[in-house]
């Protein structure tokens, strides 16, 4: 088996530079030609994050657990910034005044959770189109952020549909005019407990992360916390035929076994690792005996690191009354140790973590979740390696 080297699993910057398929990229460009048009993107600095408090160089930049081109977030923390009308609202509204402010603040990649925004907003509500696309690459590009992931389109059906892989292929289109190495969901690959039903997840993610793998795409789920729950897969039946023991394999660990590592790809949401790890630690044996096992989150993606090129860092403060071991707070302010989760898991210039806070939108405090996007970037940033 090849080691693990951060450095040649990074994507292909040139050709996502512009845009397109690696298909696409070696059957349309001749290295010279390709070069020179991908130099004025590749080689610009983003003015406005420049302006950000940023560790660039010097033994802070070394020490950074987080580089500051691996620093980013999902659009889903200030999903009503781009959701506010632009005509009524003196704040950023809309994905190209946003990629404006979070460039500001210093972040360097946003991750999608689809396309949409307000009506009034530069380029109309719906960008999941070829079109729709092509104008955010343009915002992405004049702000110098990189699109990392989206939240988005997998199929329902299995076998696909046509209807259904013809809207996949779409996507998969317009990831690659975003220049976006990676493409998922926000979903867990089932919500079933039963290995059977994890293997026809299986069998799907892997079909369609060929399809992905094909247009130059890496595929990836996301969890929350009961795909790290244990599997139901020995044991006596229930009376559908079901077992209802476990050998003490986990469901996403489990698909992590059988899923091609060249086709499918893991994003850990660390927040509900943790919940999980707080949830999910003792088992019914297949013998019927009660087996303890401690969820360690940093520990899976240690080993198998490759699979895990995105996380979302979301924070929690613990809370062991409300059956879930913590509350989402504002990253950095919470109890769950990142400082030892990044430096554990290592391999810093291949991981994107994606700031993330589920409740940051307020009704009554219309700035605020671009203030948490604010405080979590600072707070990011300030995690060393040392000190």
């Amino acid at each position: 088996m090849t080691a693990f080297n951060e450095e040649t699993a990074t994507d292909d910057s040139l050709r996502r530079a512009l845009g397109v398929s690696r298909r696409r990229f070696l059957s349309t460009c001749t290295a010279a030609a390709a070069a020179a048009i991908a130099a004025p993107v590749l080689g610009a600095s983003p003015a406005l994050a420049q302006d950000s408090v940023d560790d660039r160089a010097g033994d802070a930049g070394r020490s950074a657990l987080v580089p500051p081109h691996k620093r980013g977030l999902i659009l889903y923390t200030v999903r009503d910034a781009t959701g506010r009308d632009p005509l009524i609202n003196d704040l950023p509204s809309g994905f190209r005044e946003v990629f404006r402010q979070l460039a500001r603040y210093g972040y360097q990649q946003v991750e999608f959770a689809g396309y949409r925004q307000h009506p009034n907003a530069p380029g109309g509500a719906n960008l999941e189109s070829v079109e729709g696309a092509k104008l955010l690459r343009s915002w992405l590009d004049e702000y110098g952020l990189r699109a990392q992931g989206n939240h988005g389109f997998i199929p329902g059906s299995w076998p696909l549909t046509t209807a259904d892989l013809d809207t996949f292929k779409r996507h998969l289109e317009i990831a690659n005019i975003l220049g976006m190495p990676h493409m998922g969901t926000g979903g867990d690959p089932t919500g079933s407990s039963y290995r059977a039903d994890w293997d026809v997840a299986a069998d799907k993610w892997n079909a369609l992360g060929e399809i992905a793998r094909g247009e130059g795409v890496k595929l990836y789920t996301h969890n929350h916390d009961s795909a790290y729950g244990f599997l139901l897969d020995g044991g006596p039946l229930d009376a559908l035929g079901r077992p209802t023991r476990s050998s003490g394999i986990r469901k996403l660990e489990y698909f992590l076994r059988a899923t091609d590592p060249s086709s499918v790809w893991l994003e850990m949401d660390i927040y509900w690792a943790h919940v999980a790890q707080y949830k999910f630690h003792t088992y019914t044996a297949h013998d019927g005996s009660t087996q303890e096992q401690v969820f360690d989150p940093a520990g899976l993606v240690a080993r198998h690191n490759p699979r895990y090129p995105l996380f979302h860092a979301k924070d929690g403060r613990v809370n062991t009354q409300n059956g879930q071991g913590y509350d989402m707070v504002t990253f950095g302010e919470g109890d769950i140790d990142y400082r030892t989760f990044f430096r554990r898991v290592g391999a810093k210039n291949y991981h994107n973590p994606m700031i993330e806070h589920d409740g940051a939108p307020s009704a009554t405090n219309p700035g605020q979740s671009l203030e948490v996007a604010r405080i979590s970037y600072g707070n990011l940033a300030a995690l060393r390696a040392r000190g």
